[in-house]
């Protein structure tokens, strides 16, 4: 199995989508995973993109077994690196009669498009060059023009895909029409680079996603005048918004490092991705993947598209983060907290509070930040601590507070609740809710137990006072 990212751009949910089916199809069978760099758009490329595609797979717990930085049998692994392969195949194919040499202009090959759309076809070449005389290319020779290299596509055939997914398609040869190989300054087009790349690596299965289907005939074309073996393809179905147009940012969709600033778990992100477009057999939602590995399947994977629900998966994130222990969860958090405040005193303690009503970790701050720092009154709480009652209220609870331990228990902190309602002869919700305010500036939040048993005495009655 190989993927092939281009370093254009931040490596994205689909692109990690499709590179995580080739992953768990290949380790569930015991193949071998290729990472390799398409970096032949020459203005667009970056090293920096390409750096960061490789921090996000190994982020994700993506590995490899041959590619840019680990090598292997078949390298290079970057196309730019491989230019004199693609063109010393060409030069083979064009000597062996598969190619031949096109001079067309950008001019006359928009007028062939135009004439073809004008009678309501599809656009294609013309095939103006495929039969040149010595003489017509000597001559556009001394006008300058300098040849592409095209594929002579067999007329009258028809290419049968055996899709994995999809099962069979055909495709007719004369819809297609001779297609570039090689441009006229010596760069590749994908649909070569890639042939050429899968067949010399000995890649026997191709996970793609359904757009690259339409490319699927000229690749077995390609595949056949190089005398080699064609792969097994399956198309996955591209992921959609929650209106089911294609999914882009505004509905959630970000670049991997985008969902792990956000703070979500690299599991759970593999987890998710996974159920778009498979099922496992045991009907769960939330498991590892090395259980995804053990249970996926290509007849698993459905036809239609998947669609994305950040809600859906901030849920399975904070399956994740439910499962980890107070210290694991409280060692990943520093890095989501403002930097001054990594070094906060009883972050396991909170973590253990907070834990239950996590989605992401980029959420904590503002949820842990009462235990450290007394908020801004919210309206609810100022509303709740000008009623007649409150000073009567907090008088008792800051009393209550001075007859009791420096240091609390979250049990300890219940006891001393429970007996301030009936020396009030108040309700329990018309105490604890001042209490609740003074304490935290809001009317609802973790608690009231667990938050008076980490302030601690002293906390407790600093905030009462300025209640």
């Amino acid at each position: 199995m190989r993927f092939a990212p281009s370093p254009t751009g931040y490596l994205h949910i689909g692109n990690v989508h499709t590179a995580l089916f080739n992953w768990l199809f290949a380790r569930h069978f015991g193949g071998q995973v290729v990472l390799r760099i398409e970096d032949t758009d020459l203005t667009r490329s970056k090293a920096h993109y390409e750096d960061a595609i490789l921090e996000d797979m190994h982020w994700l717990g993506l590995d490899w077994d041959e590619g840019v930085d680990v090598g292997g049998p078949y390298g290079p692994y970057r196309q730019t690196e491989r230019l004199a392969i693609y063109r010393d195949v060409a030069q083979k194919l064009l000597a062996e009669g598969f190619l031949y040499e096109c001079y067309c202009t950008a001019g006359e090959l928009e007028e062939d498009r135009q004439r073809y759309l004008a009678q309501g076809l599809m656009p294609r070449y013309s095939g103006r060059c495929r039969t040149l005389s010595e003489k017509e290319r000597r001559r556009f020779e001394e006008e300058g023009r300098k040849p592409a290299l095209r594929f002579k596509v067999p007329a009258g055939e028809e290419i049968i895909l055996q899709d994995l997914i999809r099962g069979e398609i055909s495709f007719a040869a004369d819809n297609i029409g001779d297609f570039i190989v090689l441009r006229s300054n010596g760069m590749p087009v994908y649909n070569f680079s890639v042939t050429v790349d899968d067949a010399l690596m000995k890649i026997t299965h191709i996970i793609r996603g359904d757009e690259h289907i339409s490319n699927t005939p000229r690749q077995i074309l390609l595949y056949r005048a190089l005398g080699e073996e064609e792969p097994e393809f399956a198309h996955i179905s591209m992921l959609l918004g929650s209106d089911r147009s294609k999914l882009s940012k505004r509905h959630g969709a970000a670049s991997i490092a985008d969902f792990r600033r956000a703070g979500f778990l690299p599991a759970a992100l593999v987890n998710y991705l996974a159920l778009l477009g498979w099922s496992s057999p045991t009907g769960e939602e939330v498991l590892s993947p090395a259980e995804i590995k053990a249970q996926f399947t290509l007849d698993r994977v459905a036809k239609s598209p998947a669609v994305f629900d950040l809600a859906k998966l901030r849920w399975i994130n904070a399956q994740y983060i439910n499962k980890l222990t107070p210290k694991e969860l409280a060692k990943l958090a520093r890095a989501f907290l403002p930097e001054e405040k990594r070094d906060l005193p009883k972050l396991e303690e909170v973590m253990a509070v907070l834990q239950d009503e996590l989605e992401v970790l980029g959420d904590l701050w503002p949820r842990l930040q009462l235990f450290y720092e007394l908020p801004e009154k919210d309206a609810h709480a100022a509303k709740i601590l000008r009623r007649p009652e409150t000073g009567a209220i907090l008088t008792a609870f800051q009393e209550a507070l001075l007859e009791g331990p420096a240091v609390m228990t979250p049990e300890e902190a219940q006891e001393l609740l429970h007996g301030l309602p009936p020396k009030l002869g108040l309700g329990t919700g018309k105490v604890l809710r001042p209490i609740r305010a003074a304490l935290t500036g809001a009317a609802s939040g973790p608690e009231l137990v667990h938050i008076i048993a980490i302030l601690g005495r002293e906390e407790c009655l600093r905030r009462v006072r300025l209640a």
